[in-house]
């Protein structure tokens, strides 16, 4: 379930991209391109699905990845590193280490 929110993530975040890019920001963008008033989808019309498309992928985003959270694999789950196995093997770095005595001279 962790990997399809993912993939849809991704494609909002592509169609996100490509609805800024069409946009203007000084208002003209997609809209330019429709100089007559009796289209179907008029120049306001035009600017309104826009920003409407925009606001909804924009939620979409947020809430898909909020909602990504509660699909996350926990830890448990995924296999260790190589190097994760070995650290309870290793010995302490801070531990004094136990040198041999020195065999003291029985003449005494």
């Amino acid at each position: 379930m962790y990997n399809f929110i993912i993939v849809i993530i991704f494609i909002v975040c592509i169609l996100l991209v490509l609805i800024v890019l069409v946009q203007n920001s000084k208002g003209g963008g997609l809209t330019s391109s429709f100089s007559s008033s009796n289209q179907v989808m008029g120049v306001r019309r035009t600017t309104d699905f826009l920003e409407k498309a925009t606001w909804f992928l924009a939620i979409a985003l947020v809430v898909l990845t909020i909602g990504a959270t509660a699909f996350l694999p926990s830890r448990g789950e995924q296999k260790k590193s190589g190097i994760e196995e070995m650290v309870p093997q290793m010995q302490d770095p801070t531990q004094v280490p136990n040198f041999p005595q020195a065999v003291r001279d029985s003449t005494k």
